[in-house]
Order: structure tokens, then sequence, then C-alpha cells
């Protein structure tokens, strides 16, 4: 079989709040995935949403990322991204070393400091100091799953003599950071190895990205890494027909117009965040079904097909 000549990895994230999508759905989606060629699939690390008019949550999300990685054998999983505040950090290392054994080392951590106060209120986590908790969080995990004994006293957590065994056959995930508070490129840049944009961050378009990317470029720069060592990685909003709004749950969270382009310039467009330095995009579908999947496989071909 030729080897693909893709310009960057295409993922797909699956449902989060927009309708309840049971498992049975939610594994056919990512069959199909996998099957029609996408990268990688996503799911979002949230817990709960309440606005004026309805309360809505998503499954937890480590318990899915278990289920898809022992129902695919391809396809890199991830979340997109996850809390660290929602689990002592060693717990959350124990977790992700575990899902990357299932998949077999597919497994990328994408790691952020959470967002979404209703969510914290509503399962008793504290949502003050986010930035110093995530520091520690982050140093913990990051030790761990490197494969050191961990002791580790601060402010928020502290762990003894700590050590992930088994350790994962298949090593340690990739670390991505889903930020762009300069506080948390400088702790995080120096280890990661992907940095991940939303796409309400930089209105889903390309200048707003160049200058993002431009700010990471920077941020690496100013921490002594090499900015091409972090790989670059986008969420981008595409609509399709039936599609109504992306729903997020919450009523305050900023958000962007999708993109809604025949299969060519879809596809021209992947191309141009490619040549801008984006390795990998996972795409946001509205709507997000076992179609829509289907559809945007139509630019995967022309992607392969250069």
């Amino acid at each position: 079989m030729t080897e693909r000549q893709r310009p960057l990895r295409i993922g797909v994230q699956l449902p989060e709040v927009e309708r309840v999508v049971r498992w049975p759905e939610l594994r056919d989606m990512a069959q199909a995935a996998e099957e029609i060629g996408f990268d990688s699939l996503w799911v979002g690390d949230h817990l709960l949403y309440h606005s004026a008019d309805e309360t809505t949550g998503p499954w937890e999300a480590w318990s899915m990322l278990a289920a898809l990685a022992a129902s695919t054998n391809r396809i890199e999983i991830g979340p997109l991204v996850a809390a660290t505040s929602f689990h002592s950090p060693a717990m959350l290392a124990k977790k992700a070393a575990t899902v990357h054994e299932v998949s077999a080392g597919r497994l990328i951590l994408g790691l952020g400091a959470g967002w979404n106060a209703t969510e914290y209120r509503a399962f008793g986590f504290p949502f003050d100091h986010r930035a110093t908790r995530f520091e520690e969080a982050f140093t913990i995990i990051r030790s761990l799953l490197d494969g050191q004994e961990v002791n580790f006293e601060g402010s928020y957590y502290r762990i003894e003599a700590c050590v992930l065994e088994p350790a994962s056959a298949h090593g340690a995930p990739p670390l991505m950071i889903g930020s762009n508070g300069p506080r948390v490129l400088r702790m995080t840049l120096p280890y990661v190895d992907m940095w991940n944009t939303w796409h309400a961050w930089y209105g889903n378009d390309l200048p707003g990205l160049r200058q993002m990317l431009q700010g990471v470029d920077g941020a690496c720069e100013a921490v002594g890494r090499p900015s091409d060592e972090v790989a670059k990685t986008a969420a981008v909003m595409i609509g399709l027909e039936g599609g109504t709004g992306r729903h997020h749950g919450s009523p305050g969270r900023p958000t962007s117009e999708a993109i809604s382009e025949p299969p060519e310039q879809l596809a021209m467009r992947l191309r141009s965040y490619a040549a801008a330095g984006v390795s990998h995009v996972q795409l946001v579908l509205d709507p997000i079904t076992l179609e829509s999947i289907a559809e945007v496989g139509n630019v995967l071909d022309i992607l392969d097909a250069d």
C-alpha cells in the first residue's frame, strides 16, 4: 500500500452536548472515522453545563477514551483537552498511562487548566488559583509519565514515593498543551510535544491563526525551546448541511463562525494551514453525525491524491 502524502494530520471531535449520543453511536462514529482515514479522534473533558433554558453534560472523558481505545485499531485518540483539576494529578497520569496501554500507544495527552466554573461548583472542585494548581499538576503528570518516582509537596498537591507501575509498554504519550495564556505557555513549552488552539481563540480563520502561531513561536524562543520542536495543532469549525451551530453548553463561551465550503475549497484551506506551520487539525463538525464524518471524508481523498 502506498504511503499517504497528506500535508497535515486530520482529526475529528466526537459529539459533546449537541444532543444525547449513546455509546453504540459513538462507537460507530469512531470506527467509521478510522475506516474513512481520519488520523485522530478527540473528546471534550467536561462534566456539566447550565444555561438559561437547559442543563446538559457529556460522558466522562477517560472512560470514553478507554472504550474508544478498545474499539479501534489505528486512529490516535485524545482529550481536547483534559482538565488537570478534575483528578489528582497522579491519578490523571495513571489514567493516561492505562489508556495509552489499551490503545497500543495511540494516546495524545492534551492538558489544560479548565475554564467552566459551573462544573467545578457542581462537582465540588476548587476553581481558585487555577494557573498555580495547573503548574503543580503538570509537573507531577509529566514527571510520572517520564518514568520518575515523584515526591512533591506544593501549595495544593502532595504526593510521596509515587511511581506508575506497571509502565506502559509504549512509553509516554506525547503531551499537548491547550492554552494561549502566557504563564501557562512559559511553564509548559519547555516540555510539551504539541500545542493546540481552539477555533474561537483565533477567529476560525487563517490570518488570526497566523498571528497566534507567531505568538507561540515567540513564547518558545523566550523559554529557549526551538519552535520547530513543538508541533502546532488547531481546532477548525466546519459547517455542513443541517448545521445549526455546534453547541458547547456555556452561554458565555466565545464561539466563531463555521467554515462552509465545498470539499475542494476546504482541502485548499487545510493545505494553507499546513503551509502556515500547522501539523494537525481537529475538525469540529456541525452537525456531528455519521453522515458528516463520511462527507468530510471526501476532503481526505482530495488531500491524499495530491
